[in-house]
């Protein structure tokens, strides 16, 4: 009988190399993987569902927001961080917003042309900080930032220099600097050729956390600090008609220790907690 030819015969040993390899890796390892993961490890392979009430609430390992539609605070819920996953807290967009401590410039928005403009990095935290410290009651100022909640920014050229973040007919954050009168910005005109010089102010340490003004990396986080969780707790505290020390009670509960006991910090799941709250 005649041999196949050789190219054949190699076309044929690779066919049946994808057939073997997808039964192998495409059918049997993930159902394998799937039934052992379902075994051993039920919640944590289905998202480590939190229910409340026999419904699901949502993920212990996923921060969502507590807002209103409008996308205020709900006042008797403690906040989660800020998420820079897509429209916040989407699996699907998990990142960063990849910004670093050099994004200070913001662009400003145009009247009448549809060029929204970019906040810059510190402006977002300068933003959040304001806002965040008017709804703790407490003082939202912070290096870097102006008391109007952008970043405290300048562009200096020979003869002015101007408060780049600050929209005319802003009154600038200071009048003048190095003898230069300080001008507010003009939307759309073109300070790139300036020097760029952030001012520091005299604001001292913030009384609002850094989580609370930054993103995770994922922009997943569901846990806040410590720190911003008792910052908040009296204004849970009011809502709810009950006392700080029984809200920071609960704050302790759901506190987690240090990875491995020495790594990281000690942190609060929002979703847990704010649970904890409904359920008393």
């Amino acid at each position: 009988m005649e041999r196949m030819p050789s190219w054949i015969r190699q076309h044929l040993a690779a066919i049946r190399a994808v057939v073997v390899l997808t039964v192998l890796l495409g059918l049997i390892y993930p159902l394998v993987t799937t039934g052992v993961a379902q075994a051993l490890f039920n919640g944590n392979a289905n998202g480590s569902i939190v229910q409340a009430g026999g419904k699901d609430a949502g993920s212990a390992i996923i921060g969502q927001s507590f807002t209103d539609a409008d996308g205020n605070p709900v006042k008797k819920y403690f906040q989660s961080r800020p998420s820079a996953a897509g429209d916040g807290y989407d699996p699907t967009s998990t990142s960063a917003s990849n910004l670093g401590p050099e994004d200070v410039v913001d662009t400003l928005p145009v009247p009448g042309t549809e060029d929204e403009g970019r906040q810059s990095l510190l402006t977002q935290v300068c933003a959040r900080s304001k806002a965040i410290g008017e709804l703790e009651g407490v003082s939202g100022a912070r290096p870097y930032c102006t008391s109007d909640g952008v970043g405290a920014v300048l562009k200096v050229f020979p003869d002015r220099a101007v408060s780049v973040n600050q929209a005319c007919p802003a009154t600038p954050f200071v009048t003048t600097y190095q003898g230069l009168k300080v001008e507010c910005a003009k939307p759309g005109e073109d300070y790139a050729a300036g020097r760029t010089v952030p001012i520091k102010g005299n604001a001292g340490t913030p009384a609002v956390p850094a989580d609370a003004v930054t993103a995770s990396g994922s922009g997943l986080d569901p846990h806040i600090s410590v720190a911003y969780a008792e910052l908040q707790a009296p204004r849970v505290a009011k809502e709810r008609g009950i006392s700080v020390e029984q809200v920071k009670a609960l704050i302790g509960d759901h506190t987690t220790g240090r990875a491995l006991g020495f790594m990281g910090e000690p942190a609060v799941n929002v979703l847990e907690l704010n649970l904890a709250l409904d359920g008393r």
